[in-house]
């Protein structure tokens, strides 16, 4: 059967009202995200120790229709043919899109636009080691940067990763990657949802 992709971002733990765990879907408490921050650092963007995006990207417009976020051509070398493209306006983490494959011989791509996380990656760098056992800061991509996290560490065992990359100091979108049923536990999911972000992100800011 496949794999359950994970829903990706803060908004995801918020609207989340249990603390278990379902495979291959990170959960996590209702609590409010960030609430751990001291007050002198609460409001503070971007907070200690969280990378200062310097060029802001506007992402209105893929709010609106995120499936325009990764061209035709960009999906294919991601996933290949035939692939399914399905927008989900209304999902609780923000405006999503999945491009699933016909089968699980290949990896699967969801990306959301998250509404929750307003003080950007601070949102996430908040949360490091308390909400979130995975958390990694990855190479930045032309200068916007770019963590990798998970309520649960779901790489070698579902092949399951999810990323953030920081398009303004206040405004985030996240991949989340399940790879093929073949390269679970032989390649890192972080890498790859990774690469998915670097198309993602060249359309996004060539419609700027």
């Amino acid at each position: 059967m496949r794999r359950v992709l994970p829903i990706v971002g803060v908004a995801a733990l918020i609207l989340t009202g249990c603390t278990g765990t379902t495979r291959g879907t990170p959960q996590a408490s209702s609590d409010s995200a960030g609430q751990t921050a001291t007050p002198d650092t609460a409001d503070q963007v971007p907070g200690p120790g969280v990378p200062k995006v310097e060029s802001p990207v506007d992402l209105s417009r893929f709010r609106r229709s995120p499936c325009e976020a990764l061209s035709e051509r960009q999906a294919g070398e991601l996933i290949g043919s035939a692939v399914q493209t399905r927008p989900d306006l209304e999902s609780p983490a923000g405006p999503a899109c999945s491009w699933n494959p016909p089968d699980a011989s290949r990896p699967l791509v969801r990306l959301v636009f998250d509404k929750a996380a307003t003080a950007g990656l601070t949102s996430f760098y908040k949360d490091k080691g308390t909400r979130y056992a995975l958390f990694t800061p990855l190479e930045s991509i032309d200068g916007y940067p770019v963590v990798a996290y998970g309520v649960y560490d779901a790489r070698d065992t579902e092949g399951v990763c999810s990323v953030a990359v920081g398009t303004s100091d206040q405004e985030v979108f996240d991949v989340g990657l399940t790879l093929s049923q073949a390269n679970v536990g032989k390649k890192d999911p972080c890498d790859v949802a990774r690469e998915a972000a670097i198309r993602a992100l060249t359309t996004i800011r060539g419609a700027g």
